[in-house]
């Protein structure tokens, strides 16, 4: 399932970069390269409930095959509809809605799964393997899809896509039958009443959804990376790539170095600092981008390498303090929840660690295009680490919480 999962996922950060190059081609919209997430919200919000509902009532396995052949129909379809020139923006919206909603139903139930395959005891270890699998995929892919957009079209790179989901199938056709072990509730409103009983005397498992929603919502620039690429640093979809993949090289990073963090037994503390971290990364790459402003126009032919690379110092930090944030959350849900639940609370959580970033979409799209690139992170950075900080002093609960006992 893991090296399934690494190489659908490569395939699908390719798919997800191709989308923003081809929307912002078709539009020369930063604000239509943005409603792209936000469009998929609520489509994906109602089909991550559903799905958690569904991994917590019937074979996780089942489930996760369905969700998978969703996929990769849907992205069949994007790539077909390129190759025949036929792709219009709306095309492009429904197709990545359907995709992203696949995606919310398949990543809680293969979420929900992984507690059944290992010990409590290695579960922080595994969310840091995940972490080095994001970490290459993203650095991976988002710089392979510039590159190919560039040299060969946006039909290759769908192309690959659909043949590296193959892996997918692989990688779940090998896992057992897997029902949910406590009682089981039949999808619908009684489970979904049900689930949000659980999360509601759940303080620490809802504090770590508020501070990733922050996180997400006010420090997420990645709808930025196309005007970047074609406005402030120049370099084009070449820009936009390696812009991406910094991020992931900080995760990346983080996973490889993360013996200590994964021993370190005060997760919500883990959670808060992690956050503030993210927020001061954010804040430093909108003072980059700030600092181009007054150097000469760059272009797809002549950008501006040194701010390049200092941009992408300041993502790898935020990528870092993410990717720790993400080892504590993942440890956290699985071992704080209980397995019959565990399928609708990774739904609920998938909404946020998902949701948050097209909140964000929508905040630098927004406010970007009535200031400028620049202003949306800087501004962001700073309301992160403000906010995590109070959310955290609020909450002396969360900030003991010990992963030697667990409590959500």
């Amino acid at each position: 399932m893991w090296i399934g999962s690494t190489l659908a996922g490569l395939g699908g950060q390719l798919t997800i970069v191709t989308v923003m190059l081809h929307v912002f081609e078709l539009t020369a919209s930063t604000f239509a390269v943005s409603m792209v997430a936000v469009a998929g919200l609520v489509p994906m919000v109602i089909a991550g409930l559903y799905g958690g509902m569904l991994a917590d009532a019937f074979d996780r396995r089942r489930v996760a095959l369905i969700a998978a052949t969703i996929t990769f129909s849907a992205t069949l379809l994007l790539a077909t509809l390129t190759w025949s020139g036929l792709e219009t923006i709306w095309w492009l919206y429904a197709l990545s809605i359907i995709i992203s909603s696949a995606n919310a139903v398949g990543m809680a139930t293969r979420t929900a799964i992984v507690p059944r395959l290992i010990p409590r005891d290695l579960l922080a270890a595994a969310s840091a393997l995940n972490g080095i699998t994001i970490g290459v995929m993203v650095m991976i892919g988002p710089a392979l899809a510039g590159t190919l957009v560039a040299l060969t079209g946006y039909g290759w790179t769908y192309t690959i896509d659909v043949v590296l989901m193959l892996a997918m199938f692989l990688g779940l056709w090998t896992l057992p039958r897997l029902l949910p072990e406590g009682t089981i509730v039949r999808p619908g409103l009684e489970s979904l009443v049900d689930g949000w009983r659980f999360l509601k005397r759940s303080g620490n498992i809802r504090m770590q959804y508020l501070l990733d929603i922050v996180a997400m919502t006010f420090g997420n620039p990645l709808a930025l990376f196309p005007a970047l690429g074609t406005v402030l640093l120049g370099g084009g979809a070449i820009t936009t790539g390696i812009l991406t993949a910094a991020v992931a090289a900080g995760t990346f990073v983080s996973s490889l170095l993360s013996g200590r963090i994964v021993r370190y037994r005060w997760h919500g503390r883990g959670i808060a600092r992690a956050v503030q971290t993210y927020g001061a990364a954010i804040a430093l790459f909108g003072a980059v981008l700030l600092f181009g402003v007054f150097l000469p126009p760059a272009s797809e032919n002549s950008p501006h390498i040194a701010l390049i690379a200092l941009a992408c110092l300041a993502l790898a930090l935020s990528g870092a303090a993410d990717n720790v944030s993400s080892i504590y959350r993942n440890t956290m849900m699985q071992a704080a929840v209980p397995d019959a639940m565990r399928g609708r609370l990774q739904g609920i959580f998938i909404i946020v660690v998902t949701g948050g970033p097209r909140l964000g979409a929508l905040y630098v799209g927004a406010l970007a295009t009535v200031t400028s690139l620049w202003f949306p992170p800087l501004l962001g950075g700073f309301l992160v680490i403000g906010l995590a900080a109070m959310l955290a002093r609020l909450s002396p609960r969360f900030r003991a919480y010990d992963a030697m006992n667990p409590e959500p």
